[in-house]
């Protein structure tokens, strides 16, 4: 059974690929903010803006990827199949 790793094993591993996804998310926002018009009045823009917010203020939170799926999902139909 192999050992856990430690959280500096694991950033040393991760780190360049968080850096890259980081940056072409910024690279992504530019570019929106560069064309010409708006999507502030977007809900996807708002989900994003949502996202960006709660991963700020997450430091520690071990719940992070279920929290930015609710973030995009759309609430729970309980007559969905009709």
């Amino acid at each position: 059974m192999p050992m856990a790793s430690g959280a500096t094993e694991v950033f040393e591993r991760e780190f360049l690929s968080l850096r890259g996804k980081l940056l072409e998310v910024a690279a992504a926002l530019d570019r929106i903010a560069r064309a010409e018009g708006s999507v502030a009045a977007d809900p996807r823009m708002a989900q994003v803006r949502q996202s960006l917010e709660f991963l700020a203020g997450a430091d520690g939170r071990q719940d992070r990827v279920e929290r930015i799926q609710l973030i995009f999902s759309l609430p729970y139909d309980p007559n969905w199949r009709n």
